[in-house]
């Protein structure tokens, strides 16, 4: 987490005692755009490779984690948590989670064309490829301050 991050998550907690587990990043292919999504109350979900936490050897996400939301100068613009994680091939997504991540028009078709062409470059980078029961880890979130 960066310092600035770090500030903004010490000044929303105060005195109360901390949630330990919290982490900073951007969202995907266009980071200002999804937290403004996110900051609207209109993106409440989103999705991930699972095989990247699998190659990062970085732990699956929980209902106990906290994240500080940043935008594309990586500095923090809100603070959501996790409130249900789940894990599933991705042509097995519904209509409704593919609704909840708020972006384009909000259809499934939206979402699998946009999820399918940044998948697909994300995997060709470390030489994988994209196939339509991609394990994906799907994340369920509520915004708990804008900063």
């Amino acid at each position: 987490m960066n310092e600035a991050a770090q500030k903004y998550w010490d000044h929303y907690w105060k005195d109360r005692e901390k949630s330990p587990s919290v982490t900073a990043w951007q969202f995907g292919d266009d980071p200002d755009q999804l937290a403004k999504l996110v900051m609207k109350g209109i993106k409440t979900a989103t999705c991930s490779a699972h095989i990247f936490y699998e190659l990062e050897s970085e732990p699956l996400p929980t209902t106990q984690d906290y994240s500080v939301i940043l935008n594309s100068q990586n500095e923090p613009v809100a603070i959501i948590k996790t409130v249900e994680v789940s894990t599933l091939p991705m042509n097995e997504v519904s209509v409704e989670f593919a609704a909840a991540e708020g972006e384009g028009d909000r259809s499934y078709e939206y979402w699998w064309n946009v999820h399918e062409a940044f998948f697909t470059s994300e995997l060709k980078e470390v030489g994988r490829e994209f196939s339509e029961d991609l394990l994906v880890v799907c994340e369920r979130f509520e915004l708990i301050d804008v900063k």
